[in-house]
């Protein structure tokens, strides 16, 4: 089931590969992908789509794409165009349910939160931020925290 939206800065698709009960709604993750481009500073309108999957599809993709045999909470696919092709596709984010309130639960944050987090840090990555090296992931981990705090939510990395 997916369901596209607009949202001023481009295009957001959403599909639920799970029932919805306890997912946020479309509308909270368009806020999300919106205060993510605008604290990364992303001005051209960009296209992205979540798919919010189960425990099995996501294992299936981090095996399939990162050689792990587990599932993540979220993996980004950033979009791979030819060369001189500049659309506004940025990419695809597929957050993992089960994850996301394992984590949330173990973590002590609220399941809201988290969901907010794991878009931002998502959408982060199909910009081109990544925490490979650690520079990398301080300027990226400062950023979340300030777009995060933005919407209310507490520094996730404390």
């Amino acid at each position: 089931m997916s369901s596209p939206a607009s949202f001023g800065q481009g295009n957001f698709h959403i599909g639920y590969a799970i029932p919805r009960a306890g997912i946020p709604a479309a509308n909270s993750f368009r806020r999300w992908v919106r205060v993510a481009l605008h604290g990364a500073k992303r001005r051209k309108p960009v296209e992205l789509s979540i798919r919010i999957v189960d425990a099995d599809e996501g294992r299936a993709l981090n095996l399939q794409y990162r050689g792990k045999d587990y599932a993540t909470n979220v993996l980004s696919f950033p979009a791979e165009l030819p060369p001189g092709v500049m659309p506004s596709l940025i990419g695809d984010l597929a957050i993992c349910a089960p994850v996301v309130l394992r984590e949330a639960t173990e973590q002590g944050k609220s399941p809201r939160d988290h969901w907010a987090h794991l878009t931002v840090h998502g959408v982060l990555h199909l910009l081109g931020y990544d925490h490979l090296e650690d520079a990398e992931a301080e300027a990226m981990e400062a950023l979340e925290t300030r777009i995060l705090a933005g919407l209310g939510i507490a520094d996730p990395y404390v």
